[in-house]
């Protein structure tokens, strides 16, 4: 029904993936999303914004709270589902417009150089340049036709190597850089 309910029963399910809306009456998605990331005791629940909202605010407030996916309401069902096991597995999912509004936001801004970016190598590089595309490791994996376990392994590294917290932080270093373009 609201936040509140949603952490109370967060504290007795212990859920992997947890779906939650933005606009909820009482306590709203993103300050339930806080609470989520501040309670160590709910540090392995991956959270997916659904929500019908693709504002900007709600996009960025809710990345930085701590989701691990943001999808939209109107999304097929298949695109739900993928989601979940793509969060599930670890990694993180924006929906393809999203994924387009955080590239646009943040190429249409001079930034400092992403720290460490020098130290990745060509085969990093072209990982955070794929990362940035929106695709699963799964989907890279295909196209590039390598195993889903040597993009992961590159993902990997490059996220150490840059200090990225998640796969969206990772599209905006790869904006910033000059690897994805807006």
């Amino acid at each position: 029904a609201d936040g509140a309910a949603a952490l109370r029963l967060l504290g007795e399910a212990r859920p992997d993936v947890l779906l939650l809306d933005i606009r909820m009456p009482g306590m709203d998605g993103l300050e339930t999303l806080r609470a989520i990331a501040a309670d160590p005791g709910l540090a392995t629940t991956k959270v997916v914004v659904v929500t019908t909202f693709e504002v900007d605010t709600y996009v960025f407030a809710a990345l930085q709270a701590g989701a691990s996916g943001f999808v939209l309401k109107d999304s097929a069902p298949e695109e739900l589902t993928r989601a979940i096991r793509v969060v599930a597995s670890g990694e993180a999912l924006l929906s393809p417009s999203v994924t387009r509004k955080v590239i646009g936001l943040f190429g249409r801004h001079d930034a400092a150089p992403v720290e460490g970016i020098d130290t990745l190598t060509p085969r990093e590089r072209e990982m955070v340049a794929w990362v940035a595309t929106g695709r699963s490791n799964d989907e890279i994996a295909a196209e590039l036709v390598i195993s889903p376990e040597t993009v992961r392994t590159h993902v990997s590294r490059a996220m150490v190597k840059l200090r990225a917290r998640d796969r969206a932080q990772l599209v905006v270093f790869a904006v910033r850089s000059g690897l994805a373009s807006p």
